[in-house]
């Protein structure tokens, strides 16, 4: 049955509520913003187990259980290794540990990758760390970088569940993520140099005396790190694999020197702000979803093009991955194929691989729009927050960073491999 388009409003208002809150009443989002994502949720809950018995937003809370036990143990795990880098923190060598986080995602995932390096990150840059820093590292390394395999992002692995060959995407891909993060580290680059110049000297010579050296603790967490993303590929019974991923996160925790967890500055409120939003916007962005599905064809979206814009559009705004098996669902749905069918998802790889190309790359690139697109982006600002480090809000990070810098560089993927 469709939902009435007065559905959408409590996801409306909780993006609102995201957005401007901390700004216009932050006392009260600080002790409440839980309550406010619960209520709103319910709303929307309670008007489905009205009028379809709660299946469609079942189906969501289990997407977001699944969701949210990767998240919160690559968040544990990742908490419980210490990386410290000394030395002087050039922006040459800033870009090379933004480019190798880039890589990292592609293994460990963007959220692996993010809490990995993000404590580091920080920490190497100081005496000069600000809201760029931070910014360029959520482009880089929690979203674009992931683009090349189902591990990296989200969207890809629930493509490769429903059939797309897992290094389908590397072959596709490649030069479309090689180019957007070529762009981002030279505009990086630009941003740090400028930063750097402007530091007094005697900083310069402070971090010039630390001799350079790389130190890690808590190495023993790669093997969890190794065993969370193994289990990524079993998918029955369900729950099984979320069990064994909290259950290896639990593990990590009691084994991990408290001294590390110290050092890392680390605590649960980063993924507890995450948990509690996102189970908020995972319910009441159900009926949008569903909206659009009912609506594909009306919509008259049916070149790689339009599949491009409106995929990456909505992956800023809503989850990056339930927008993108929306989008694979409806294209292939106009052409009458099932996306519950392998061989159906292999047929219209092979006949519109370009449809299927824009809508992976854009739900992974256009994730970095907002705090929200991505769940990693949410927990490094978090993160940020919590070490005291400039962050612009939700508006100032579109207006001042995303839109002027990554727009047109989609453009110019688009222009080059899509259009």
């Amino acid at each position: 049955m469709e939902p009435s388009i007065v559905s959408i409003l409590p996801f409306i208002f909780l993006l609102l509520a995201i957005a401007v809150m901390p700004f216009a009443a932050p006392k009260f989002w600080h002790e409440n913003y839980h309550w406010v994502s619960l209520g709103l949720g319910f709303i929307t809950a309670a008007y489905y187990f009205l009028i379809t018995k709660g299946w469609n937003v079942l189906h969501s809370v289990e997407e977001y259980v699944m969701f949210i036990s990767l998240l919160t143990s690559l968040y544990i795990v990742s908490g419980g290794i210490f990386i410290d880098i000394k030395g002087l923190a050039t922006p040459f060598r800033n870009v090379m540990l933004l480019a190798f986080g880039g890589l990292l995602a592609n293994f460990i995932g963007t959220t692996g990758a993010s809490m990995l390096l993000i404590r580091p990150f920080i920490k190497t840059n100081k005496l000069r760390v600000t809201d760029f820093h931070i910014v360029f590292f959520i482009f880089i390394v929690a979203n674009v970088g992931g683009a090349l395999t189902p591990i990296g992002d989200p969207p890809l692995f629930l493509g490769f569940l429903k059939g797309i060959p897992f290094f389908w995407i590397i072959d596709k891909v490649f030069l479309k993520w090689l180019t957007a993060l070529i762009i981002l580290l030279v505009i990086f680059y630009i941003y740090d140099y400028i930063n750097f110049k402007k530091q007094p000297e005697e900083i310069e010579e402070k971090e010039i005396k630390a001799k350079e050296k790389l130190t890690i603790k808590g190495s023993f967490n790669f093997l969890f790190l190794a065993v969370i993303i193994a289990s990524v590929f079993i998918t029955k019974p369900v729950f099984l694999r979320e069990s064994i991923m909290l259950l290896t996160a639990f593990l990590s925790y009691k084994l991990t020197n408290s001294e590390i967890h110290k050092r890392n500055h680390f605590n649960f409120q980063p993924i507890k702000e995450v948990a509690w939003l996102f189970i908020g916007i995972f319910v009441t962005m159900t009926p949008a979803l569903e909206l659009l599905r009912f609506h594909s064809s009306e919509l008259g979206i049916s070149s790689p093009t339009q599949y491009y814009w409106l995929t990456g559009s909505l992956s800023g705004f809503l989850d990056n991955a339930p927008t993108y098996l929306t989008f694979l669902s409806a294209s292939m749905g106009l052409y009458g194929l099932d996306i519950n069918n392998i061989s159906n998802v292999l047929l219209f790889i092979a006949s519109h691989e370009k449809h299927v190309l824009a809508i992976s790359i854009s739900s992974v690139f256009f994730g970095a729009m907002t705090y929200i697109g991505n769940g990693p982006n949410f927990m490094v600002k978090s993160i940020a927050d919590h070490q005291n480090v400039e962050t612009p809000g939700f508006f100032g990070y579109m207006l001042k960073f995303s839109i002027p810098i990554l727009i047109p560089i989609y453009i110019l993927i688009w222009l080059l491999f899509i259009a």
